[in-house]
């Protein structure tokens, strides 16, 4: 929710209040709509004030979930991603290096710390997990029909 970071973050991209504002405008409008939180960056988005203040603000725009995950960086993603960090913020660029040059997960435990962290936010803030419920069990003895049927063979 700090306009200031999310300018250096995502420079073209609507502002966070801009965002929440669209959130509400779909739920008004009786479309479902959530707020996916991803990527969270390592000590960047990842405070705790910061995760309570996003969550807060979907709860208020309406939203029906929440989810975040932590940032997963890919070899050529880390190749762009890490003179940006030298650029514009230094002293997070080492962690980076450290966390992301052999896997492109972040450390387990920390990723299972912002889990949890969101998962109590949820509960705070009386949010969903996921866009959709748990889709129906399909019943394996019954065949779906397609909306386009063949002709038997003559």
């Amino acid at each position: 929710m700090r306009r200031g970071l999310a300018r250096i973050l995502e420079p073209r991209a609507a502002r966070p209040d801009l965002r929440m504002r669209a959130v509400q405008e779909l739920r008004r409008s009786g479309i479902a709509a959530g707020v996916f939180a991803m990527p969270i960056l390592p000590g960047m988005t990842d405070k705790e004030e910061d995760l309570d203040a996003l969550a807060r603000a979907a709860r208020d725009a309406g939203a029906q979930w929440f989810a975040a995950s932590v940032l997963f960086l890919m070899p050529s993603a880390l190749k762009q991603f890490l003179p940006f960090l030298d650029k514009r913020f230094p002293k997070r660029a080492k962690s980076y290096r450290e966390w992301y040059s052999r896997h492109p997960y972040a450390p387990e435990a920390y990723r299972k710390e912002i889990a949890a962290r969101v998962a109590a936010l949820r509960r705070k803030y009386g949010l969903g997990a996921r866009p959709m419920e748990e889709a129906r069990p399909v019943d394996p003895e019954k065949q779906l029909s397609l909306a386009l049927e063949m002709a038997a063979p003559a």
